[in-house]
């Protein structure tokens, strides 16, 4: 019935501002009581800085540092910051307010996203769980932010939707927002292509028009901008992946992931680093648990193209939770077994999310407030 559907999803979000509301007011007070303005820490913390000069003044931002990196703005996709440019012509507020309800609106349509798939998959109980374990992630306080992953998280949760109810366009469509969203939205073309890939064989090539034309526009819009960049950069091919490396970021098949954690398993080495090998090392054992469930095919290559860009990837080894924010399917699991305990034992399930919450919210406030490193 329409009424309880509605209630459902409602109930769900619901739970969520009630997280990321607590998160945001830890952030304020903490903000407050240090001397940071919390306009400043929530609009115009590390990345959003170089996302709002390029909606107010478009790209051509370069930083030479004295290390020998090359900082340049065209590492940063445009879809974030085009909304923002287009938000701060018809709305009378600053950029950074403008950026801030972008990403707010776009952390419920991605929470509602992931609570259709949960829903579809395993009913509402699930779903609302999954949706709560996705708020209270320890790096969630970036939903908070004026970044991009909520933009990402909303059109990945949206595309993967509409290839699990076979609306093919929908899904090219979305999936090619997410490529130009940021780099790893590659994950959401990747995940609609191997699908229509994988119909395309087991229904022998009779497939629907629809399919056809979801798979190609997919890949457009991430292969456009890197395309793009490549030409402005008088390389069509490379040009992109030279601002990556620019930025001390390439793909290594892991090899500087795997000496980061090395460091940090000899030496210590800070307390967010730590936190980053354990985050990273649980996301792993979560996506061998998702397999074993046997999980649809899209949520199943999504996730696995996530942690291969993200452990592939050299560089920003503290920032590595946050690209994985995405990855919401590697919540499951855990979803079902807490559902599994609030059935049986709710007392044990409150505790549960409880202590999440806590964890959440002080080490969002630890991480944004106290730590002098880019999320």
């Amino acid at each position: 019935m329409p009424r309880p559907l509605a209630s459902g999803a409602a109930r769900a979000l619901g739970l969520f501002a009630a997280a990321r509301l607590a998160g945001t007011l830890a952030v304020v007070v903490a903000g407050w009581t240090s001397g940071k303005p919390p306009l400043a820490l929530l609009g115009q913390s590390w990345d959003s800085f170089w996302y709002l000069h390029i909606a107010e003044h478009g790209y051509g931002r370069t930083l030479h540092l004295s290390s020998g990196q090359i900082y340049s703005d065209l590492a940063f996709f445009p879809l974030y910051p085009a909304l923002v440019s287009a938000a701060h012509l018809v709305l009378p507020l600053s950029a950074p307010l403008c950026a801030l309800l972008i990403a707010w609106a776009a952390a419920f349509a991605a929470a509602l996203g992931i609570y259709r798939i949960g829903e579809l998959l395993h009913g509402r109980l699930v779903a609302t769980l999954l949706v709560v374990l996705w708020a209270l992630l320890p790096h969630s306080v970036v939903l908070s932010l004026a970044y991009t992953e909520p933009v990402l998280t909303a059109l990945a949760a949206w595309s993967l939707y509409a290839v699990l109810k076979g609306r093919w366009l929908w899904a090219g469509a979305l999936a090619a927002l997410a490529g130009i969203a940021r780099p790893n939205g590659v994950a959401v073309a990747a995940a609609v292509l191997v699908t229509a890939a994988y119909e395309l064989v087991r229904r022998r090539g009779r497939v629907p028009h629809s399919l056809w034309t979801g798979a190609l526009l997919a890949p457009a819009g991430w292969l456009s901008y890197v395309l793009w960049v490549g030409v402005r950069k008088g390389d069509p091919l490379g040009g992109y992946f030279a601002v990556q490396r620019g930025w001390g970021s390439t793909f290594d098949y892991g090899a500087g992931s795997v000496q980061m954690a090395w460091r940090v398993l000899q030496h210590g080495h800070r307390f967010v680093f730590g936190m980053a090998l354990v985050i990273v090392v649980v996301a792993v054992l979560l996506y061998g648990l998702l397999l074993l469930n046997r999980p649809p095919l899209p949520l199943a290559v999504h996730s696995g193209v996530l942690l291969l860009v993200t452990l592939g990837g050299s560089g920003f080894f503290a920032s590595k939770p946050r690209f994985l924010l995405p990855a919401f399917p590697l919540l499951l699991p855990v979803a079902c077994a807490l559902a599994r305990t609030a059935r049986a034992r709710p007392a044990h399930a409150l505790l549960t999310v409880g202590w999440l919450a806590g964890l959440s919210v002080a080490y969002g406030t630890y991480l944004l407030v106290y730590v002098h490193k880019p999320l």
